[in-house]
């Protein structure tokens, strides 16, 4: 449980502090034995709560490039807060930055600020405003993160828009379908019906399912209404999303695809946080989030045996986090000692690499979508005339 407390320094200075603990007596000696004299303890779930809405409509990157921009101009950390927080209109917002200014005027750093709001600021975010403090140096760590957001939003939107058409496609073919054989198929079986005689099985079935929709057609609307809203929400939980990438992982093209994207993700984090002042251990254990399934684990591999004495380079390529390419430049990136820029030029060679593979596969299965919604809207037709075609024979 979270604990929000008020308490005083050791300079006789209050400030606010949020304490995990199981009970009200445990946040409060964890305080003392940091020095501090209790004012003020109270449950902080209130507070986590609003935290847990801001980070809905909080923007982070719009944020960042604006608290960049007044920084450059001169104002202070403070100052700047203050005027992002003086023109925004959103009540969410304005409250995080409001809380943001109390923190700061209170003594505490950018970084023990943030902290304040785990659920607004990611880690990594903090850990890049945190190195900057050390070195000094915030707007070029703002820049750094700025620049590496959008990089990310490039490859997502490259794999979002590529995805985009052929989602189009297929609704609109599914909607196609669905229309012939709740509306159409129906009209033609009761035609099929009055010709009598033989009637092809195929188009048996057409008649039967016709006849199915014409007398449970409100059932059958309901069930297929449920079965999407269940459907929805199987696919909304995380365990199915873990299921549905571990399969993928499988597939051998796809799979290997899925490796380059976690791997570029992962070596750009790293090496932003290399550049901004982090040594390699913080940064590893910080981005191992980023990487699922066995890459995971072989992320541990990989860090126990750097911590053992091996080389970034070595210890990676036994765990299986390199290709050819990355191997070759992370060892340049250890003899020239710019580990951080060289891991962001991996990154951007893996990023390069899965835009031209989406743009294949792309390419590859727009016709192919096109053929398979073809052929079964023109078998539904078909099946629909067979009779007709076979009546005309016979009048002949």
């Amino acid at each position: 449980m979270r604990f929000e407390l008020r308490v005083l320094r050791p300079d006789a200075r209050a400030t606010t502090l949020y304490l995990d603990a199981s009970s009200v007596a445990e946040a409060t000696g964890q305080a003392r034995q940091q020095g501090y004299s209790i004012l003020r303890v109270k449950s902080a779930k209130t507070l986590a709560n609003m935290a847990t809405s801001d980070a809905r409509v909080f923007p982070l990157g719009l944020f960042s490039q604006e608290l960049l921009m007044l920084l450059e101009a001169g104002l202070s950390v403070v100052e700047s807060i203050e005027t992002l927080k003086e023109k925004e209109g959103k009540a969410q917002t304005h409250h995080v930055l409001a809380q943001l200014v109390t923190f700061l005027c209170e003594g505490q750093s950018l970084s023990q600020a943030l902290q304040n709001f785990p659920a607004v600021f990611p880690p990594l975010y903090i850990a890049t405003v945190r190195a900057s403090e050390k070195t000094g140096d915030l707007p070029e760590a703002l820049t750094r993160y700025v620049a590496y957001q959008m990089q990310l939003d490039v490859v997502r939107k490259k794999i979002v828009s590529a995805a985009i058409y052929p989602l189009l496609l297929a609704g609109v073919g599914g909607l196609v379908i669905v229309f012939l054989l709740s509306y159409v198929v129906p009209r033609f079986s009761r035609i099929f019906e009055d010709l009598g005689g033989d009637i092809p099985f195929a188009s048996q079935l057409l008649i039967n399912w016709g006849n199915l929709v014409h007398d449970h057609g409100w059932t059958l609307l309901i069930g297929l209404l449920v079965v999407t809203v269940l459907a929805v929400f199987w696919l909304l939980q995380p365990g199915t999303r873990r299921w549905i990438f571990d399969r993928l992982a499988t597939v051998p093209a796809i799979g290997e695809r899925m490796r380059l994207y976690q791997l570029a993700r992962f070596y750009r984090t790293v090496g932003m946080l290399l550049r901004g002042g982090m040594s390699i251990m913080p940064a590893l254990q910080m981005t191992g989030d980023l990487l699922q399934g066995p890459l995971r684990h072989r992320l541990s591999e990989s860090a126990s045996q750097i911590r053992e004495g091996l080389q970034i380079s070595s210890a990676m390529h036994s765990c299986g986090l390199t290709t050819a390419v990355s191997l070759r430049m992370l060892r340049v990136g250890e003899r020239t000692g710019r580990m951080g820029e060289m891991m962001e030029r991996i990154a951007s060679y893996y990023d390069a690499e899965i835009a031209r593979w989406v743009d294949w596969f792309v390419r590859l299965f727009e016709p192919l979508l096109m053929v398979f919604i073809g052929l079964v809207i023109g078998a539904i037709v078909v099946m629909m005339y067979f009779p007709i075609f076979e009546l005309a024979g016979s009048i002949q």
